[in-house]
């Protein structure tokens, strides 16, 4: 129960994060006209309400979605506007001070607090964006090796309190030298774009994809077991081979795949197994999928990683 909990935690988690970068992705002038409309709103609905109902709190929300979406700059402007209509708000729904200076002091206290909000959310933002690069690979928008360990880990760890299976896979790119030397690096970083993204776009949210380095992958499969994962990773072979063909690379995939029944050591451990099996996969000729279950099959594993280190 709680392992179902945790994986619809991840799936909401997921598509949240989704969510977030599809609004990252919208252009600046769109927020512009919805903070705007929205700064307006509040000020309408402000001098509607009366000087006894504050709106202090909803001047933010304007203020907050330019700054996250656009630039700390904007940001700033907004904050001098949402003083200003606050202001123009009080005026009209016949706020009355004792003194000319009351006005003056109160539109920079809350320019002063606004300015302070646009600041700390700036802050994160940039904070947010740093740990983003240290986790993310550049080129593919994948998750980097650190990170993956750092995740996988997470789920090894779980796995070895439920006893649930998970699986591990290692990809290399076969031939992808080639489209470096005869197409040039340009086209290579299209190449593992197009892997990753395919790979993401047939693989579970809750399924962990990195670039380990160069033309290597890793795939964690939590709670997949040895009938799962010989179809997943099958049809996500066939997908990325069709992928390669329609944009004519000469691009094939050798795979290796190991379901743990048992828990390993280290993230590092798990790797180095299912890596040695992808070599496997490449001396026999590329292009294929070897699939394995550790423990029960740890014998003939080791048997084919000694003839391979022979």
């Amino acid at each position: 129960m709680l392992l179902h909990v945790s994986q619809i935690q991840a799936e909401m988690k997921s598509s949240a994060m989704e969510m977030l970068s599809a609004l990252e992705k919208e252009p600046r002038s769109f927020w512009v006209i919805v903070g705007s409309a929205l700064l307006c709103s509040i000020g309408i609905a402000d001098f509607l309400t009366g000087i006894e109902i504050s709106f202090s709190l909803f001047y933010l929300i304007p203020i907050a979605l330019i700054t996250w979406f656009t630039t700390a700059r904007l940001g700033i402007m907004f904050a001098f506007a949402g003083a200003i209509v606050w202001l123009i708000a009080d005026l009209a729904a016949g706020s009355l001070h004792a003194a000319p200076f009351v006005y003056i002091w109160n539109s920079a206290i809350r320019l002063g607090f606004f300015a302070l909000t646009v600041g700390s959310l700036d802050l994160i933002k940039t904070l947010e964006r740093e740990k983003n690069i240290a986790r993310i690979d550049y080129v593919t928008g994948l998750l980097n090796t650190r990170y993956f360990h750092d995740l996988a880990q997470r789920e090894i760890n779980r796995s070895s309190r439920s006893r649930n299976p998970f699986t591990t896979a290692y990809i290399d790119l076969d031939n992808f030298k080639a489209v470096n030397d005869s197409l040039g690096h340009a086209a290579g970083d299209k190449v593992l774009c197009s892997v990753a993204d395919c790979m993401q776009r047939h693989l579970r949210k809750t399924d962990i994809v990195a670039r380990i380095g160069g033309d290597e992958f890793a795939i964690f499969l939590p709670e997949i077991g040895s009938t799962l994962a010989k179809p997943v990773i099958s049809k996500m072979h066939n997908k990325l081979l069709e992928e390669m063909q329609k944009n004519n690379w000469p691009v094939t995939f050798s795979i290796g795949v190991l379901t743990f029944t048992e828990t390993p050591s280290s993230v590092k451990e798990a790797l180095h197994m299912v890596d040695q099996m992808m070599y496997s996969v490449k001396n026999k000729g590329k292009n294929n999928i070897t699939f394995a279950t550790h423990p029960t099959q740890r014998l003939s594993i080791a048997k084919e990683l000694g003839r391979y280190e022979a």
